[in-house]
């Protein structure tokens, strides 16, 4: 009896410590996520100065200066860090916004009065760098989320990660080969 006592302590004692590994690399996760919405809430408050910037030199670009501001708002929209779904949404919008960012600097090098103004100068300098940290913190978020991910998908914290109701994290990477191909400058100089 006292055998079967101890047994059963330590089957508790694992699945406790499974258990607390699950949840402090979800919150690892959690916490790289948030880390990554700090700069990009950076490069959010950039984008409006930027684009009026570029207004005053580019009138004839204005559908991708809408893109950018309507990829800005959508990648702004909240969501719950909880939901897988939600999560992998939120980095798609981000993604695309990277995307248009660098279709507008791109073009933006095609107007020689725009390159030379210290101020655009400036916030593309300032972009450049908050752009570094964003791919310092993916980098540490795709770190954390593959270490959630692993105990997860791995006997025996699977198990206790489906009693609890820990799930899967997606990955912060590009998913289309356009996002992936380099910009052509000369498709937008129409």
């Amino acid at each position: 009896m006292l055998y079967v006592l101890i047994a059963a302590g330590v089957v508790l004692l694992v699945l406790y410590m499974l258990y607390v590994k699950l949840i402090t690399r979800r919150n690892k996760a959690r916490e790289a996520l948030s880390t990554i919405d700090v700069q990009l809430r950076q490069r959010h408050d950039l984008i409006p100065n930027v684009v009026t910037l570029a207004q005053k030199f580019m009138t004839h670009e204005r559908e991708l200066l809408e893109s950018v501001v309507a990829a800005r708002n959508q990648a702004q929209q909240s969501y719950r860090a909880d939901d897988p779904g939600a999560v992998r949404q939120h980095l798609e919008a981000e993604a695309k916004l990277t995307s248009g960012l660098g279709r507008l600097f791109a073009v933006a090098e095609s107007y020689p009065e725009l390159r030379s103004s210290d101020t655009i100068v400036t916030a593309q300098q300032t972009l450049n760098e908050v752009e570094g940290h964003i791919a310092a913190a993916r980098r540490f978020y795709n770190s954390a989320v593959t270490e959630l991910n692993n105990a997860v998908e791995i006997f025996p914290s699977s198990v206790v990660a489906g009693m609890v109701g820990v799930q899967k994290m997606p990955f912060y990477e590009v998913e289309d080969a356009a996002a992936r191909a380099p910009v052509n400058v000369a498709d937008y100089m129409k």
